[in-house]
């Protein structure tokens, strides 16, 4: 196996001093392989959840995505992170999203049980006013699943 970071440094080598983030989406294997299916297939540019004191997010940061059996399968570089409310989401954001009919609905609705699931949060916390971070990026390796430059 091959290491996903090392390969994309060889080729980028103005990379070298970054020091990427590294995990799956969502917080369980399922999850996880679904929502990078959407980003290998094109539709997923975008993601969200609480911030991580750990791990802030940082335009021009890496991440390192494995799929939910834990291999790194693409990498991804943060265009553009916002904090808000987890009711601020627009339509054009949770359609950039990928998930579901891409409606802003259904991502509140999703987004809701996301949130009280991975916060331990009851099913009747009113959780809109969480602080999500909002993250826009694209695929930068390998360089078969890699977004065009603009």
């Amino acid at each position: 196996m091959t290491d996903l970071w090392a390969d994309y440094v060889d080729a980028s080598p103005e990379q070298a001093e970054a020091l990427p983030a590294r995990g799956p989406f969502g917080d369980s294997p399922a999850l996880a392989d679904e929502l990078l299916a959407l980003v290998l297939a094109g539709g997923k540019r975008a993601t969200s959840g609480p911030p991580d004191p750990d791990e802030p997010v940082t335009v021009g940061g890496h991440w390192v995505v494995s799929d939910g059996s834990d291999r790194e399968r693409v990498i991804l570089r943060t265009t553009e992170v916002r904090a808000g409310r987890l009711d601020s989401v627009d339509d054009r954001f949770a359609a950039d999203e990928g998930e579901g009919d891409l409606s802003r609905g259904y991502w509140l609705q999703e987004h809701r049980t996301f949130v009280r699931r991975v916060l331990g949060l009851s099913a009747t916390t009113d959780v809109d006013d969480v602080e999500m971070i909002f993250e826009r990026f694209r695929v930068v390796w390998p360089p078969e699943h890699a977004d065009a430059l603009d």
